[in-house]
């Protein structure tokens, strides 16, 4: 260590004398040679030994053809942050806070919020603007507002809502209201394609915009409405790793276009989940959204029994109680029946237990509805299949338009 230590002291001495001659030339030299280059840099770009420094482009060279040894050359545009703060800049100022208000307590007459989410003006129509956001969102409220992209306050109206699919419509006076979303398609898209996320987050942090991708387009996630760990309905969903946090629910999850391909509804919270989030498909949300204008609600067919899937129901029930047979493990039994319904009245009765629809078969109540929303109409007749007391049966029963099942 003393070499390395006397060397360094020798060489210091020798220099301290002219220091501050050697730091005069230095600085001189960095100036000119800065100088040179703001000179140089422009002409050389022009000429074409350079690439141009202010293009959106990127020169990309492939591997060398094996024939020729010659490489070949290709520029492609890679400014998508560009593509996306133009998307951002069309969509974000439809994108609103949603407020909901409930009552403090009996005794009190002022309201308090309850929650927040988001929401998306997509028409505007006379005097009001329409919003679409969820059905969690709004659900209890006492009354409703939403802010705009400017922190306008605007009382809203609940013109109606559906639970099955998570939609709500509003309606406000369109005075402020100078934006309008643009519905695109959620048909035709893949994975990886980019999506972007505009929200409130947290009620408070309004216009928050998060980017990412379609993780998956035609997702089948399980929804529980009442609560009781059992599923009520599969909900088709888009996937997608941009940040949905509470708050989000209800904005907007558009694409690079600026168009509307989803409306944002839930995430997994797990500690160990990250990247997981779910917008209902703006293809599926339309009609939905269309029919909640327009009449409040959402008619779907109706046959008039309350149900729970066999699985549910402990074995020892199929045999001792419903008397089906051995090679039947499957089907949906009828716990009620709703009077004067179109059950009643094709003699269905409880404790009968389904098994096809229309020559069907169908394991559990969410495929009973699935196929029942899905694919029949108000007015049409449904033939079911059904098991009572060891027999098998059928009923033929004519749809109504009452809500539910």
């Amino acid at each position: 260590m003393g070499y390395y230590d006397e060397d360094y002291t020798t060489r210091s001495q020798k220099q301290k004398g002219n220091r501050g001659g050697w730091f005069l030339a230095g600085l001189l030299g960095a100036i000119l040679g800065a100088f040179l280059i703001l000179i140089s840099v422009p002409a050389l770009s022009e000429w074409g030994l350079l690439p141009n420094i202010q293009s959106n482009e990127a020169v990309i060279e492939s591997e060398p053809n094996i024939e020729d040894g010659n490489a070949m050359t290709q520029t492609i545009n890679v400014d998508v942050n560009t593509d996306i703060t133009k998307a951002v800049e069309k969509a974000k100022d439809s994108v609103v806070g949603v407020i909901n208000l409930q009552q403090t307590s009996l005794w009190e007459e002022g309201y308090g919020e309850a929650g927040s989410g988001s929401g998306v003006i997509y028409k505007k129509e006379g005097e009001n603007a329409f919003v679409v956001t969820n059905h969690h969102v709004v659900e209890g409220a006492n009354q409703l507002e939403i802010s705009l992209s400017d922190g306008t306050k605007i009382p809203a109206e609940l013109i109606g809502s559906d639970p099955l699919m998570d939609l709500a419509v509003l309606r406000v006076d369109g005075a402020k209201v100078n934006s309008i979303a643009q519905f695109g398609s959620s048909e035709a898209l893949k994975p990886g394609e980019p999506a972007i996320a505009i929200g409130n987050p947290l009620g408070f942090l309004e216009g928050t915009v998060t980017q990412g991708i379609v993780s998956n387009p035609d997702r089948t996630i399980p929804v529980d409405f009442d609560g009781d760990g059992v599923s009520d309905w599969q909900a088709e969903v888009i996937q997608t790793d941009a940040s949905i946090n509470p708050g989000n629910s209800g904005g907007a999850l558009i694409n690079i276009a600026g168009q509307v391909i989803g409306i944002n509804s839930s995430k997994i919270a797990q500690e160990a989940v990250e990247g997981i989030g779910f917008s209902i498909p703006i293809n599926i949300a339309e009609p939905i959204i269309t029919s909640l204008e327009q009449t409040g609600k959402v008619e779907r067919p109706f046959i008039g029994v309350n149900l729970r899937s066999l699985s549910e129901v402990p074995t020892y029930h199929w045999n001792q109680t419903l008397k089906i047979p051995n090679d039947i493990d499957y089907g949906i039994v009828v716990m009620s029946v709703v009077p004067n319904s179109p059950a009643q009245r094709a003699g269905m009765e409880e404790l009968d237990v389904i098994t096809e629809l229309d020559g069907q078969k169908v394991e559990d109540v969410v495929e009973l509805r699935k196929y029942l929303y899905k694919e029949k109409e108000i007015g049409e007749e449904l033939k079911i299949t059904f098991y009572r007391n060891g027999e098998k049966q059928t009923a033929a029963l004519k749809l109504t338009q009452e809500q539910g099942l």
